[in-house]
């Protein structure tokens, strides 16, 4: 309630008490940031524009881009950041001004002395860069002025030239005028005078912090950013950041941090054809602002899918561009880690199924072998979290081992499995065989044993891991991690399942599309939700929620819906197989048995919620539902009532999330209709719906639940990571060979498959 207050207020402050609130604190300068975490810190802030990012073309401005980066610029202003812009275009403007006035003269010349109407072509002269920025400047800074003005912000212009930082009074001078603008929450825009400055020459560019040569404007960004103490330097071109070849070219790569020192690893290609620096000079430039203490991004600042949020999604910390580091992490990168589990999944997926069953009866040996260190790992995490579902026990730790055991069984006939085989012609075999998915990334969050459950099931399916377990249960993640890689490196492919313990964001991992083939998410329906909505060019294999529902039929014995009803809902009602509405045949409403099954949920402290149609019933009702789509994840539940079964199945399929739905009934007739009718990936008939469980289905382990139409559907074990290839075996048969005039006709005849026949 006081923070509602607060902030209402606080919309009513004039933008620069804001910022004083925010950032009554400076951050202390001197030191960049050392991860892109940190950059959401940030409170003096350059963002330089280059000329691609400026321009449309040769001339002329993009003003749409424009528009979207003054939007983001005075945000982040009055969110109470102090922001300068540097910025190119003065030239471009000016030389689309200057054609568009020699145009008009020339027509209106042509016209007098040839008193025809019929104009001739007419040669346009070559125009000298300084008249273009002289003309350009005034029009781009009126711009400027025109867009900031809808946001209420305030901007100032400023040219300054080498001289201005190298002269101590004008350095002083500059220095002042900045330092006032932003106290009173004025955006600066600056630009190199191009007016008057002299033709860039060839000198020494960079001379330590406390000298660089202003011949574009990525170093003078640069100087400008370490002479205000700016904490961020975002630098926008028209690439999306630094690689280590030439974009476009065969094996080129995407740097997400760049350190000093790994120079030597950048090939450069040519520069920009509108900016005066290519990649090598801005790569210069923030190498000289990192050494003064200010972290630098650089990014594409024209792309359309990412110029709209390009610079707010860099000082929020996201993966975007190439970010300019001091510290360099001693492990590898979420890329290079992907690259090696890729490797060494390809090694997993060719071993004999024989060798991957030996893997996990490893691990599941060296769960109860070092149990120990297990459990001292699992303390220290709940000692920090205070977290219940972190908790592992000795009891835990052996059914883990038991179902490891029960999958390395099963995994003996998954990989390489033929599951049809025609003979398309005479000696022409068609086959197909199951094979990995590729490389699977799993986000779990408190729960550790997801662990060696989900990396059992990638062995067994020969398919590469990445696991991104939560921060509060790292230190059990670590030794868990650390026993699978022991057990895979029986077989040479400890690389095979990777450890994301980097400060990667969930958001940045669902971006690596070309990388991973397959997220899996395992925890809440709000995480679930925000991977998929993450995750634009990757499959998610998942389910929002888990709104599960246990019909009561009139023909339904009171003992098993008094069993399964408060099994469904009190055995574990976290569970995303947890029963969440309850719903009731009419003709049961007032009778003992209905009694009997308020007063056994009641008794186990469950909160009752009434449905439209059961509050309808009652004088004094429950607490009115607010939704019948509402997973409640605790003792909680909705109690609606129906007329028939075939309402039953319309309620479950218009409220339901198709994940697991159970009939109780004693008429068979009945619940096969229910089982055939209810379109969910589990159904079950007087089953708790708990039972919606991989290693309760005999799959020894699960990677989770499934409410998608496609692929794999309810608990997803072995059979759900693993997808199908196609293989021909021919004798130089060609298609020509089919046609009418060819020599050889289709067969199709399908050939039997022995069982557990593998490729």
């Amino acid at each position: 309630f006081l923070n509602s207050i607060c902030f209402s207020m606080i919309q009513y402050l004039p933008c620069h008490l804001v910022r004083n609130l925010f950032y009554s604190l400076p951050r202390s300068h001197g030191k960049s940031f050392a991860h892109r975490s940190e950059l959401k810190q940030a409170k003096r802030i350059v963002v330089k524009l280059g000329s691609a990012v400026v321009t449309r073309d040769e001339c002329g401005l993009a003003l749409g881009r424009l528009a979207s980066i003054v939007e983001q610029v005075a945000m982040l202003q009055n969110q109470g950041r102090e922001m300068m812009i540097v910025t190119s275009g003065a030239v471009a403007f000016g030389k689309q001004r200057l054609r568009h006035e020699i145009l008009l003269s020339q027509s209106v010349r042509q016209a007098l002395h040839s008193g025809q109407n019929r104009l001739k072509d007419m040669a346009i002269p070559v125009l000298e860069a300084r008249a273009c920025a002289a003309a350009g400047q005034s029009g781009l800074m009126a711009l400027y002025e025109a867009m900031f003005t809808q946001y209420s912000t305030c901007t100032a212009q400023i040219l300054v030239t080498n001289l201005d930082f190298h002269d101590e009074q004008k350095r002083r001078n500059l220095n002042s005028t900045l330092h006032e603008l932003l106290r009173m929450n004025i955006v600066p825009i600056i630009n190199t005078n191009d007016a008057v400055v002299a033709p860039t020459v060839p000198n020494s560019d960079l001379q330590g912090v406390n000298v660089i040569s202003i011949k574009d404007n990525d170093s003078l960004a640069a100087r400008l950013a370490v002479e205000m103490k700016a904490d961020l330097l975002i630098a926008l071109s028209d690439v999306e950041g630094l690689y280590n070849s030439p974009p476009g070219t065969d094996n080129s790569k995407l740097i997400d941090i760049f350190y000093p020192g790994d120079q030597q690893s950048i090939t450069y290609g040519t520069k920009s054809r509108l900016g005066l620096g290519g990649m090598e000079a801005k790569v210069k430039a923030a190498l000289w602002a990192l050494q003064g203490g200010t972290s630098v991004v650089i990014a594409n600042g024209t792309h359309p899918k990412v110029t709209g949020h390009v610079i707010t999604d860099i000082v929020e910390g996201k993966k975007v561009g190439t970010f300019f580091s001091e510290v360099k992490p001693a492990g590898p990168t979420v890329e290079q880690q992907a690259e090696m589990a890729r490797h060494a999944g390809r090694t997993l997926a060719f071993l004999h199924p024989d060798q991957r069953g030996e893997i996990i009866c490893r691990l599941a040996e060296l769960l109860t072998e070092t149990k120990d260190e297990i459990l001292s790992a699992n303390k220290r995490d709940m000692e920090l979290a205070l977290i219940n579902r972190l908790s592992l026990s000795s009891a835990k730790l052996n059914s883990l081992a038991i179902g490891l055991r029960q999958l390395s069984v099963s995994s003996k006939d998954s990989v390489g499995r033929v599951l049809r085989r025609t003979r398309v012609a005479n000696n022409l075999e068609l086959e197909q065989i199951t094979v990995p998915i590729g490389v699977l990334l799993v986000i779990f969050e408190s729960r550790p044993d997801c662990l060696p459950q989900v990396s059992a099931l990638a062995i067994a399916s020969g398919n590469a891991l990445l696991l991104k377990g939560g921060k509060e249960a790292s230190n059990t993640n670590k030794i868990l991690h650390q026993l699978t890689q022991e057990a895979l490196s029986m077989h040479g492919v400890a690389d095979a399942i990777q450890l994301v313990s980097t400060r990667e964001e969930v958001e940045d991992l669902c971006r690596l599309d070309k990388l991973i083939d397959l997220i899996i998410p395992r925890g809440s329906s709000e995480l679930v939700r925000d991977i998929q909505t993450a995750a634009k060019g990757i499959p998610v294999l998942g389910h929002s929620e888990g709104i599960c529902h246990v019909y009561i039929d009139s023909e339904a014995s009171i003992d098993k819906a008094i069993s399964v009803v408060r099994d469904s809902k009190c055995d574990y009602p976290a569970a995303c197989n947890a029963m969440e509405t309850l719903l009731i045949h009419k003709d049961f409403l007032r009778t003992p048995m209905f009694d009997q099954i308020i007063d056994t949920l009641r008794a186990d402290h469950v909160k009752i919620h009434a449905g439209p149609q059961f509050a309808s019933y009652l004088t004094f009702s429950p607490s009115e539902v607010k939704s019948l789509r509402t997973e409640y994840g605790d003792l909680e539940c909705c109690i609606e009532v129906v007329d028939s079964m075939q309402d039953a199945v319309d309620h479950i399929h218009k409220y339901g999330s198709a994940h697991t739905d159970v009939i109780i009934t004693e008429n068979e007739e009945r619940a096969e209709q229910f089982l055939q009718q209810v379109d969910s990936a589990c159904v079950f008939w007087n089953a708790s719906s708990r039972f919606a469980d991989g290693y309760r289905f005999g799959l020894g382990a699960e990677v989770g639940i499934s409410t998608a139409r496609i692929h794999a559907r309810g608990p997803v074990g072995l059979e759900g990571l693993l997808t199908t290839k196609w293989v021909l075996r021919g004798d130089g048969h060609t298609v020509a060979d089919f046609s009418e005039q060819g020599s050889m006709k289709y067969l199709h005849e399908n050939i039997p498959v022995p069982q557990g026949s593998f490729n």
